[in-house]
């Protein structure tokens, strides 16, 4: 027993003695994961984590997934000052000949067919657009068709092996979801940007005909128009189109196009030329005290009619002046956006039920919509 106890008092006492000698020689040896910088500097590492694991809660694994689709948008267009073609300005400035203006945004690839969704604003009257790849490929695009409705365009180039990304549902979102927002803002090359849904269904921003945003506080600055808004998956929820802001930069106010939308517009554009909306010959306005009066309708919820085009699809269908639409389509109805985005959305010729209430009186009628005329655009000299 005295030998055993000899034998480890030894023992022990060696150890300790090591033990001081690296605690004094070679400190570091002791921490974990420490390691020396270039200049001798004892510096502390993470341990390595699988890439094939990201860290709890990081979005790495969307971004990776949708950032290859997302591309950067070049524009270019030939300006001529207004009064270049007057003979007195020529006299005394001479010939100021054209200048490029340059553009800068961002689109989706949505197929391996080479087509793109992007801005409408983006794309506006430019005279050559080049398409930049994460891969660093480049390629000229054409414009297939454009719907400055809901500002967007499709754009399509020729290349094989295009990375696409995958649509989402943007029906099923709601508020407080996380999202990523990816484009390339100012030009400084592909960011991802992260936040959540602030809210559904914006309108009345008097930024499109039809407007149905979703809004989020993931940074969007100029540059980002026509970038991807996409889920934790990274999957495609919208087409970053708008911010609010004082200063020109991101406040935390960002609006995105659902992809629901984008859609339509697709499928319209690249099937015929354009996107074909429903149309009622009415002139809708918000439901107020005033014109309730006014009208002596007893509604409190819906969009009053204050005019209705004469032999159009509604004065045909027996509605007046007055009348205040409710439903459409079994749809409820509470303001003049809502209005215009249901009856948009309903096919031309085809009959469709709308509630509306006469007086105090709920009436029924079977509207057959025409197609929605062209906007003019006026003639700039």
């Amino acid at each position: 027993m005295k030998r055993f106890w000899l034998l480890f008092s030894q023992t022990v006492t060696v150890l300790v003695a090591a033990y001081f000698v690296v605690a004094t020689l070679q400190p570091d040896w002791l921490r974990r994961g420490a390691m020396r910088s270039g200049a001798g500097i004892a510096l502390i590492e993470a341990p390595a984590t699988s890439a094939a694991q990201p860290a709890p809660g990081s979005l790495s694994s969307a971004a990776r997934k949708a950032a290859p689709a997302v591309v950067s948008i070049n524009t270019s267009k030939e300006v001529r000052h207004p009064r270049s073609n007057d003979p007195w300005f020529q006299f005394f400035f001479g010939d100021q000949g054209s200048q490029a203006q340059a553009g800068l945004g961002s689109g989706v690839i949505i197929s391996p067919d080479g087509y793109i969704l992007t801005n409408n604003h983006v794309v506006e009257g430019a005279d050559e657009i080049e398409v930049t790849l994460t891969d660093s490929r480049r390629a000229r695009a054409r414009v297939i068709g454009t719907d400055p409705d809901t500002d967007l365009a499709i754009l399509k180039v020729e290349l094989d092996k295009l990375p696409v990304i995958v649509l989402g549902n943007s029906d099923q979102l709601a508020v407080g979801d996380q999202v990523l927002a990816i484009g390339n803002p100012f030009g400084v090359g592909q960011t991802v940007t992260s936040g959540i849904v602030s809210a559904l269904g914006r309108s009345q921003l008097g930024i499109n005909t039809f407007e149905n945003f979703i809004q989020t506080d993931a940074a969007i600055n100029p540059g980002n128009s026509g970038g991807a808004l996409v889920d934790i998956n990274g999957n495609l929820l919208g087409i970053n189109t708008a911010i609010y802001s004082r200063s020109g930069g991101s406040m935390g106010i960002g609006f995105a196009i659902p992809v629901s939308t984008a859609r339509l517009v697709l499928d319209g554009i690249v099937k015929d030329g354009q996107v074909t909306r429903g149309w009622i010959g009415v002139e809708p306005n918000e439901l107020s005290p005033e014109l309730a009066e006014t009208f002596g309708v007893k509604a409190t919820q819906g969009v009053i009619i204050t005019g209705v085009l004469q032999d159009g699809p509604a004065a045909q269908a027996g509605m007046r002046p007055g009348d205040v639409i409710v439903r459409v389509d079994d749809k409820a109805v509470g303001n003049v956006s809502e209005l215009l985005t249901a009856v948009a959305a309903l096919k031309p010729g085809t009959a469709t039920p709308f509630a509306l209430q006469r007086g105090d009186t709920m009436v029924d009628l079977k509207v057959t919509p025409g197609v929605r005329p062209r906007p003019q655009r006026a003639v700039r000299r």
